[in-house]
């Protein structure tokens, strides 16, 4: 039947067979054939609907995932085979969706696999963002942000002919829905929820990612996350996240009223779940609306907290949105009245500054109003919720304990395993049967074969052909040559100075120093980095230049590059992450300890056999509890000692600097070797951060981090131990699955029907 269907596409739109047809024409039929069966599986209904409000949505390319979560992957992968073609060109052909950046929005997009897998009714909402953050492109050894369009006449993008006005202050637009089918696995399907302004006007960029950033009917939905180093780019984030919100809500209504529930029973029918703070706004915007339909002040508050539920993503301060009172009294002018009404009564209530929405510089707390006014508030590892309740949210938790919870993030397997690691998968499935596809703690049952030969043999091989794989694939795209008989230690996250790169580029620093000193290790080792740094964030962008400068340096000297490789993957996306987790010997996840709200790419390394090297921090903790000390590395100061430092003021990075040993390390940043081909005030503006400055204690921990990685790359050389560890790692991962997680979340906070 689908080989059928498939032929008839083909013959109908390019009159060509299977055989015949090119990549792309084959990659359009494919769309159309997944659409088609998309639509058969109807979406999920239920007397209670979730919508999962995000500023992100990282969902990678889909028509892969699309066709596993349909059961027909293998199906079309033989079909094409037969015909001489192979499933894994035709994917090169779909762009990646620019619609996230980091950890919130893979996150997001695990959640709507999981969400339609357990057959829940919940739809994501979000923006159509048209260029993302940026495409990341290298030129002198540097960060060059340019646009990254993906939208095409035939995607995934579904035109709805729902269309909202939504009013600014002195103007209004309209808008448009689009969607995108979310499928579950071997379930019904959801939707994400995307909305563009009609206006928007692509050709306002004209060089790189600059533009007017005042022409908000023109530049809306241009892209995410504007930079905000200026009141403009501050504007246009308000601008979004209303926009955002404003249409949420006005679809939630619509939605509500086609059902004909009782308005005043609106929780009872809808649960919103607020990822992060740039969605906060729904909070007084629904009130508003609640309003506008004859509904008092005091009951639309009343049916708003019972309605609306927040995770908490991060603890660092200067990621809880703080707008000033000016800018939204500008963009929002209709919000403020509520806003100020919200904060008089928090006010009337409790006296402590801390708790109070708008404070005494007028700056309105987004993560205050959602805290008052929602229902629940979730942290994301067992160590943040902690650390929120106890240090950073104690205030709002005396008040609130009820609200408080726990939510370990998880990740979904079909896109970290089945799909991107499909010969581990299909291992695992001859040795424990299927089960772990939709119940990840079947995956203990791999322990029996921990002192089985042939499987750690088996899981050594899927390792090297992955490695193999990827040495083609960074060939291919960026002419980078690496050795596969090299241990992959990989560091892939956002490049934020808490997740510490620059802790990594001083150990390899250190390599480089010690081989040219005459001390080979025993294995070659490469090094691999994978990031962006946001445009404004001066010292991230720095960062990358110093690693750019060491592949350079290290990849050009004879008597080092047989033995140490440095890369940084240019453009780090879904795509990169799919070909660079199922390679990786050692997991890097060095954050300072009591700063990473979880982490899940520590969780996708660990479910595709690598070995954590880190920090007791984030869901490490949970990692290192589930496989025990003998299966993971840590290293590195304790949460509560690093809070202790932060509180006492006692952290000087200088004395740490002035060690002989860390010396070296730090002024080879800006030594000759690096000053020829580097840019004397990035290197030297890294430098004096780490001596003078070091906010994320980089030297504090990095003597024990180049002592701990020694000891792992020394235990890498006992390769059947090795393959314990990974084998440990891999069964230890079922908990991690989001299939769990969002279990959690419907039984704790949604209580779908």
């Amino acid at each position: 039947m689908v080989q059928e269907n498939l032929s008839k596409i083909l013959y109908e739109r390019f009159a060509k067979t299977i055989k015949e047809a090119s990549n792309e024409e084959i990659y359009l039929a494919l769309l159309e054939l997944t659409k088609e069966s998309i639509k058969e599986k109807g979406n999920t209904k239920g007397k209670k609907k979730l919508y999962y409000i995000s500023a992100e949505f990282l969902i990678g390319k889909l028509l892969s995932n699309n066709l596993i979560n349909l059961g027909l992957y293998d199906k079309v992968k033989n079909i094409l085979l037969e015909n001489g073609k192979y499933l894994a060109e035709i994917e090169e052909i779909e762009l990646e969706p620019s619609l996230g950046n980091g950890g919130l929005g893979r996150l997001a997009a695990c959640f709507l696999d999981s969400i339609a897998t357990l057959g829940l009714s919940g739809d994501g909402i979000g923006l159509n963002y048209h260029f993302g953050l940026f495409k990341q492109v290298f030129e002198d050894n540097k960060q060059k942000a340019v646009k990254n369009p993906w939208i095409t006449s035939e995607s995934w993008l579904n035109k709805t002919d729902i269309k909202f006005e939504v009013l600014f202050g002195g103007f209004k637009v309209s808008s448009t829905l689009y969607d995108i089918d979310v499928t579950g696995y071997k379930e019904s399907c959801n939707k994400l929820h995307l909305f563009d302004i009609d206006t928007i006007d692509e050709s306002l960029v004209k060089e790189g990612i600059n533009f007017n950033k005042e022409e908000i009917k023109k530049n809306l939905t241009l892209f995410l996350y504007p930079d905000d180093s200026d009141k403009a780019g501050n504007l246009l984030r308000i601008y979004q996240q209303y926009f955002m919100v404003s249409n949420a809500a006005q679809l939630i209504l619509l939605e509500f009223e086609e059902n004909e529930y009782d308005i005043h029973k609106l929780y009872e029918h809808v649960v919103i779940q607020i990822n992060d703070t740039h969605p906060s706004m729904i909070i007084p915007e629904l009130i508003r609306l609640l309003g506008e339909k004859g509904i008092g002040m005091d009951e639309a508050i009343d049916i708003v907290t019972k309605t609306c539920a927040y995770t908490n993503h991060t603890i660092l301060a200067e990621a809880l949105e703080k707008w000033p009172m000016e800018y939204l009294d500008r963009v929002v002018p209709q919000l403020m009245p509520i806003i100020r009404e919200l904060d008089n009564r928090v006010k009337a209530k409790y006296f402590d500054e801390k708790v109070q929405i708008i404070d005494k510089d007028c700056r309105v707390h987004m993560a205050h109003m959602d805290i008052h006014y929602g229902f629940s508030v979730n942290g994301v590892a067992a160590l943040h919720t902690e650390i929120l309740k106890r240090e950073e949210l104690k205030s709002f938790y005396d008040i609130y304990p009820e609200k408080f919870n726990n939510k370990t993030n998880g990740i979904t397997f079909r896109r970290w395993l089945i799909h991107c690691n499909n010969e581990l998968s299909n291992y695992i499935s001859e040795l424990i049967g299927n089960e772990f596809k939709t119940d990840a703690t079947k995956l203990e049952d791999l322990l029996k074969y921990i002192d089985n030969d042939e499987v750690l043999r088996s899981l050594e091989e899927i390792k090297k052909h992955n490695k193999i794989a990827l040495k083609k694939y960074l060939k291919e795209t960026q002419d980078i040559e690496i050795d596969e008989n090299s241990i992959f230690d990989i560091q892939i996250k956002r490049l934020h100075e808490y997740k510490r790169q620059q802790m990594n580029v001083l150990y390899i620093i250190h390599k480089y120093l010690d081989i040219k000193k005459g001390n080979i290790p025993k294995s070659p080792i490469t090094m691999i980095f994978g990031a962006k740094a946001a445009p404004a964030y001066v010292i991230a962008q720095d960062i990358i230049h110093t690693i750019l400068c060491l592949q350079e340096i290290i990849n050009k000297d004879p008597e080092v590059n047989k033995y140490l490789k440095v890369v940084m993957v240019e453009n780090y996306n879904v795509t990169n992450a799919s070909k660079l987790i199922p390679a990786c010997d050692v997991s890097e996840q060095i954050s300072l300890a009591s700063k990473e709200a979880s982490g899940t790419g520590n969780m996708k390394f660990m479910l595709n056999g690598a070995v954590t090297l880190g920090t007791e921090d984030g869901a490490n903790v949970e990692i290192h509890e589930l496989v025990g000390d003998d299966n993971i590395y840590i290293f590195g100061e304790s949460s509560e000692e690093v809070i202790e430092h932060y509180k006492k003021f006692d952290y000087i990075s200088k004395k740490y600097y002035e060690k002989p040993e860390i010396k070296e390390l730090v002024d080879f940043i800006v030594s000759d070797e690096m000053l020829a081909i580097g840019d004397k005030e990035n290197l030297s503006r890294l430098q004096k951060e780490l001596i003078n400055k070091d906010w994320f204690m980089t030297l504090l921990d990095l003597e024990d981090y180049i002592k701990t990685k020694e000891k792992v790359f020394k235990d890498y050389e006992d390769r059947k131990s090795w393959n314990k560890k990974a084998l440990a790692n891999i069964s230890k991962a079922g908990f991690f699955s989001s299939d769990r997680t969002i279990e959690e979340y419907n039984k704790d906070i949604w209580k779908l029907n």
